[in-house]
């Protein structure tokens, strides 16, 4: 579940399991709105493999998406295939695929990408399972600068990572000690690290397995949403 706030409004954008047959058939993405985190509009399928060319019938994973000049960025992780990123107009597209190919593409596990766009404008983007790595974006956010830099298997850290800033803090979230899967998280004083793993914001259970952290304020407080496979 990836929440982005612009204006009023809290969009959460999130991969869907049709449940059909063994393990995961996962084809599209969903979002849904809220401005009071009571009431919710199911907004339907947002975008799907069908917006990458070059994706296969499954393998749509959880996705992030930022919005920068008024455009929209989707990162969007491919089973096998890499990470792909969707440009749109609305945080509901129309969404178009500037590359034809994967932004990122050089592990098997290039997944749960991360995005963060930094107080000076630097966008930095995180993922991976089980290392953790991250690249600077550029300012078209469809390219970055610099190789690939791998960060490693941080303590405790399995997948998932959320960036988030708080009080001139960097913090990274993310699925914890698999299995069952927690949330942890590690705090830093620059984007790029070191990264110091704090401990646990929820431990683990039999209720969080295959979990993806969310961090996100909105109007006055801070939520962190979660999900069980």
């Amino acid at each position: 579940p990836a929440a982005c706030v612009y204006g009023d409004t809290l969009y959460l954008y999130t991969s869907v399991d049709n449940e059909e047959g063994e393990g995961y058939q996962k084809t599209i993405w969903q979002l849904y709105t809220t401005t009071d985190m009571v009431n919710w509009t199911d907004c339907g399928t947002v975008a799907s493999l069908a917006d990458f060319s070059w994706a296969g019938d499954n393998g749509a994973w959880a996705p992030h998406v930022v919005p920068r000049d008024g455009k929209w960025y989707m990162y969007a992780p491919i089973q096998l295939r890499g990470i792909g990123v969707l440009v749109g107009q609305s945080p509901c597209g129309p969404w178009r695929d500037p590359l034809q190919r994967a932004l990122i593409n050089h592990d098997i596990r290039d997944i749960d990408p991360t995005v963060f766009i930094d107080d000076d404008g630097q966008a930095y983007m995180y993922w991976g399972n089980p290392n953790l790595y991250y690249v600077k974006l550029n300012e078209n956010m469809i390219s970055y600068s610099g190789g690939i830099v791998k960060i490693g298997k941080l303590k405790t850290y399995q997948e998932g990572p959320w960036f988030y800033k708080r009080n001139g803090h960097y913090y990274l979230a993310f699925a914890s000690t698999c299995c069952p899967e927690g949330i942890g998280y590690a705090m830093s004083g620059s984007p790029t690290g070191p990264w110091d793993v704090k401990g646990y914001i929820m431990r683990p259970t039999e209720r969080t397995r295959g979990n993806h952290p969310g961090i996100i304020d909105y109007k006055g407080k801070t939520y962190v949403f979660g999900q069980n496979n």
